[in-house]
């Protein structure tokens, strides 16, 4: 095996088992709970996790989706957590190199895996988690600025007050944690693709409302947490941003 190619399996082991942490954190820090003690243990019975039943992805195989104690079944929040985050660490290298931008994706994949746990389970973005990576966004961006630099500061007050504006023609249909979440997304992303990130994930929520609305009944009104669309968005417009948009431009306004 290249030593490129065991560089990104490295990458995607270490993806499996920060994944693993991700979930411990969206889960415990909305409830105010510490991410370290007690031990992981199963949220049924309150079984304490031996060593080789907290492998990641591996022990959800072994144990097949069950808890040994109790056989209640394991959320497939925890493997679908783990292995996405695994692959989108590889993917980050793979995409960066080594290079100061490898940490603000990392760092950024990081944000939208434990937001996205969080907003599935409780429709909470958490203060804690925000205020965490956007000290460590300045950081990354204070380093390996955009271009021009200012870029990062725009992107930021664009994503929040865009979304302010949205919260408050729609009367509260935009949470406050997803207003406070895109102000954090544009200093790593930027203007252009801090607003592309926002039509992504505008786009996918609606669809996947619209479907839900024509499945479940249009008079019924059925909360949707929107951190999973706006981690789509933001992926698809961290990593193809300058493509989707150079393609909008040629396509529609080069004609």
């Amino acid at each position: 095996m290249m030593m490129n190619e065991m560089v990104t399996v490295l990458f995607l082991i270490l993806g499996f088992i920060f994944g693993s942490f991700f979930n411990v954190a969206g889960l415990r820090i909305p409830k105010k709970k510490s991410v370290v003690f007690p031990a992981s243990h199963c949220p049924s019975c309150g079984h304490k996790l031996r060593w080789y039943e907290n492998i990641p992805v591996l022990s959800f195989i072994m144990l097949k989706g069950k808890c040994s104690a109790c056989r209640m079944k394991i959320s497939l929040l925890y493997p679908v957590t783990e292995i996405s985050t695994g692959l989108l660490f590889a993917y980050c290298y793979m995409k960066t190199g080594f290079q100061l931008e490898l940490a603000a994706a990392l760092l950024l994949v990081s944000l939208l895996a434990v937001i996205t746990v969080s907003d599935l389970k409780y429709m909470v973005i958490p203060d804690k988690v925000l205020l965490f990576f956007l000290i460590f966004f300045i950081l990354v961006r204070i380093i390996e600025p955009l271009n021009p630099w200012w870029d990062s500061v725009l992107g930021a007050l664009a994503g929040f007050l865009i979304l302010y504006l949205l919260a408050v023609i729609s009367r509260g249909g935009m949470g406050g944690g997803d207003i406070k979440l895109f102000f954090v997304l544009g200093i790593i992303l930027g203007t252009k693709k801090v607003l592309l990130a926002l039509f992504i994930a505008s786009l996918a929520g609606a669809l996947y409302g619209l479907a839900l609305m024509v499945k479940k009944g249009f008079k019924k009104r059925i909360p949707v947490p929107f951190g999973p669309f706006i981690a789509t968005g933001s992926l698809f417009a961290y990593f193809y941003g300058d493509d989707l948009i150079s393609w909008y431009l040629h396509t529609f306004l080069y004609m």
